[in-house]
């Protein structure tokens, strides 16, 4: 009995997932990640949930159903998920480096979306980084990026390095 569940579960790792499954797994890590960011401040705004619609929205070619319901799959995602490893080990196993950068920018998107800076964003944003294996330069470089092109698609947005202390 015990070889035959033994064959069953090698089988199953050893099966390949449908490219349909590993694609619905990208998405709800990203949205997930992105939903981290938005809330690790403590605060999430709706310029903040918007600005993340929007982004998966155009990311993944979803209409406005399936964006909500990616949202709110991530939000429970993100809410049940011990540690970022769970998010970020899906992503790097399945993305190239160019990919990977992206993510790290719509992160950084994310951070901006209310005009405030917020440390723990800034932190969370690395750590991910790093977990994504996304140089220091690039999530630098990505930032700066990010934060000019907010600053230019809106009224000038006071934009400050905030904590809760």
């Amino acid at each position: 009995m015990f070889d035959i569940i033994k064959k069953f579960v090698a089988d199953l790792s050893a099966a390949q997932e449908p490219e349909v499954f590993i694609h619905d797994k990208i998405q709800l890590a990203e949205a997930a990640l992105m939903y981290h960011v938005i809330a690790v401040d403590g605060v999430i705004r709706d310029e903040e949930k918007s600005r993340m619609a929007e982004l998966l929205s155009r990311q993944f070619g979803l209409n406005e159903e399936e964006t909500k319901s990616l949202s709110i799959e991530a939000k429970t995602a993100e809410h049940e998920a011990i540690d970022l490893y769970k998010f970020t080990s899906i992503l790097k196993r399945a993305l190239n480096e160019e990919e990977r950068i992206k993510i790290i920018e719509h992160l950084w998107e994310m951070v901006f979306a209310d005009g405030v800076l917020h440390e723990l964003e800034d932190n969370v944003v690395w750590r991910i980084a790093e977990l994504l294996a996304v140089d220091s330069r690039n999530r630098v470089l990505l930032k700066q990026r990010v934060w000019k092109r907010n600053s230019q698609e809106t009224t000038p947005i006071a934009l400050s390095l905030k904590s809760n202390d």
